[in-house]
């Protein structure tokens, strides 16, 4: 049986890139008790561990001297299982890594990580699941750390060229692997090893330098495939930390103005409208993977932004209005909302880059917090 919504649930590392997606996704699918544990909540971990149905442990460590790396993600495993005492969980999913078997600190410590975690659960008649990750990318990853990826976002949006090692690698989205995760709690004691997608660095490299090009201007790149279209959110999620709004050009003439809203070089795409009373709030929601540009037409508005569990006080807020029109990008894993702040009827126009489907419509909702 897949996952219970009522299960209480245990993430380590859940501040860090992988566990913010964990997170976001588990709200999206209604899963509401789950306990967050980072660096700064470590020390107390016992705190956290009172009927816990399910351990999602990816806190590890890799980046350091070698070995604080190889004996720190065993420490981590020891540190968790003693923070249960005589208290043990159903199962255990390990975000472990494709390159466990490399005779590597990080591989050796990490397979030290999932024996001592093994271990636990057989001795204590639990399920332990071990899923092997390959190289993750995905929104808010960190520069010079995560990957190969978030740099080359951000020499992109710098613009400063890499020192490219070409090679072929596998790539999956973050999101993915998230659901790899949860999905891993119904899946047999062993191994979980999903696929990413076989892509060079070169070409990485190549999709991102022409869409910051293109979407520089604007325009929204070909993302018609599900890797352009991973790439492009993970562009966009930093380039929106600089750029939130895109100012549109205004023609006019003596018949009156013309505005371009979007130029989409390729995939799906949906255009509509709404009309909103003054006061009204619209929104309160967040996806996962939709692009989605609001642009009023007419009145004025308040476009509010906040990353989901984030610090308020970081809420991005935009006052737009018809007389200069602005396009607005929502990154995906950020909450938004639109207020009329007139005293006329709102006119927004929405795109977005999928048509919509009732059974995956990918929002989620969620308020956007007050500062």
């Amino acid at each position: 049986m897949p996952l219970d919504t009522d299960a209480r649930i245990l993430i380590t590392g859940a501040y860090g890139f992988l566990g913010w997606h964990l997170r976001i996704r588990l709200q999206s699918l209604g899963y509401e008790n789950v306990q967050a544990v980072g660096r700064e909540q470590w020390d107390s971990l016992r705190d956290f561990t009172t009927d816990i149905d399910v351990v999602f442990h990816l806190a590890g460590i890799n980046r350091a001297e070698d070995d604080v790396v190889e004996n720190g993600n065993r420490e981590l495993a020891e540190q968790l299982r003693d923070a249960f005492g005589d208290g043990v969980p159903q199962v255990v999913v390990f975000a472990d890594t494709i390159h466990a078997d490399s005779d590597t600190p990080y591989g050796r410590g990490k397979t030290a990580a999932a024996q001592v975690l093994r271990g636990w659960m057989n001795g204590a008649a639990g399920r332990f699941v071990d899923v092997r990750l390959p190289n993750l990318f995905g929104e808010h990853g960190r520069p010079f750390y995560n990957s190969f990826v978030p740099t080359f976002v951000e020499l992109a949006v710098i613009g400063k060229e890499p020192d490219i090692q070409d090679r072929e690698v596998p790539l999956l989205h973050v999101q993915a692997a998230a659901q790899t995760i949860i999905d891993a709690v119904d899946a047999p004691a062993g191994h979980v090893t999903p696929e990413g997608t076989a892509v060079r660095v070169s070409e990485v490299w190549e999709i991102l330098r022409e869409q910051h090009s293109l979407y520089e201007q604007g325009t929204i790149p070909d993302i018609s495939e599900p890797l352009r279209r991973d790439l492009f959110n993970m562009l966009r999620s930093r380039m929106f930390l600089d750029r939130p709004a895109i100012p549109l050009k205004m023609n006019t003439d003596y018949r009156g103005s013309f505005v371009e809203t979007a130029r989409v070089m390729g995939g799906q795409g949906q255009t509509s409208f709404s009309t909103t009373g003054p006061g009204i709030t619209r929104g309160q929601h967040y996806h996962l993977r939709k692009a989605e540009r609001f642009v009023v037409l007419s009145g004025s508005a308040r476009i509010s932004i906040a990353k989901v569990f984030g610090d308020p006080t970081e809420r991005v807020d935009l006052d737009v209005d018809g007389d200069s029109p602005t396009a607005v990008d929502m990154p995906t894993g950020w909450a938004h909302n639109i207020t009329n702040t007139g005293e006329q009827t709102l006119i927004t126009q929405f795109w977005i880059s999928e048509l919509f489907d009732s059974t995956d419509p990918d929002t989620v909702p969620s308020e956007v917090p007050e500062r």
